[in-house]
């Protein structure tokens, strides 16, 4: 935990200029719906001590900010905290872990950091920034995938007879086709559940909340074999999964800001 500290100690201060970045868990739109749900879910002393740290913006304007850091050298090491694959016959507990990191471990590793009430300001802002991106892409289904084909990039379909592949389908393409809302339509019409199930549905930790995304995934690969040629009935039928993973990512996320900063 502390060489962990100690290595975005030192981060922080190396950004610069930010770049655009090639993969994009969700698509900007999915991951400003989930900043949103969890935003409109903070509590007042989170939501006044958050505007503080991310300097005036709100959670929506850095939801894609560490998308936006795959070029810079600074942040290689970051690479791998975005995903965990897991192989079938896998389970994320026992499936051979990444050395660099995967999204588990980082969420885990920064929210113990944000606990930290000593913590510098210019630090807390970068960690802050970090978990917002990262709980949307905890819940992204093919960052998830397995290994053996990266996650789903080497897992060839069509989608409305245009190439691509399963990572792009479940990163940009599906949310894109499914609804043509705006960030805050998504939070409109999906932030309509009780307090009571919000809380059931915020409750457990990131590995817990990991699994069902892995899970997602499986069935995903059971029910999309290599070459498929996806269409209407494809996002038809797999709506309700982007709909629940973003739910519950935005949920989450407020419950851990709050618990951090309420």
């Amino acid at each position: 935990m502390v060489r962990f500290q100690k290595y975005l100690s030192l981060l922080f201060v190396c950004v610069a200029v930010l770049t655009s970045g090639k993969l994009w868990a969700w698509g900007p739109t999915g991951h400003d719906a989930i900043a949103y749900i969890a935003e409109c879910n903070l509590t007042p002393k989170a939501q006044k001590v958050l505007r503080g740290i991310l300097d005036g913006h709100s959670l929506v304007y850095y939801s894609s900010w560490m998308d936006n850091l795959r070029s810079i050298p600074a942040y290689d090491t970051t690479s791998t905290w975005h995903y965990a694959n897991v192989d079938e016959g896998y389970t994320y507990a026992t499936m051979p872990k990444n050395a660099r990191g995967d999204v588990v471990r980082a969420v885990q590793q920064i929210v113990e950091v944000l606990h930290d009430k000593s913590l510098n300001d210019s630090i807390r802002n970068t960690y802050t920034k970090f978990l917002i991106h990262l709980v949307g892409d905890l819940h992204c289904p093919m960052h998830a995938g397995r290994l053996s084909d990266r996650g789903g990039n080497d897992h060839p379909v069509r989608f409305f007879g245009r190439p691509t592949n399963l990572h792009a389908v479940w990163d940009s393409d599906l949310i894109e086709a499914a609804r043509k809302w705006n960030y805050t339509e998504w939070q409109q019409q999906l932030d309509i559940c009780s307090k009571k199930e919000q809380q059931q549905m915020a409750a457990g930790r990131p590995e817990e909340w990991f699994d069902e995304t892995v899970s997602a995934a499986k069935s995903i690969y059971e029910s999309t074999p290599v070459n498929s040629n996806l269409s209407y009935d494809y996002v038809f039928f797999n709506t309700p999964v982007v709909e629940r993973q973003i739910l519950r990512a935005g949920y989450r996320l407020a419950r851990l800001l709050n618990e951090i900063y309420g």
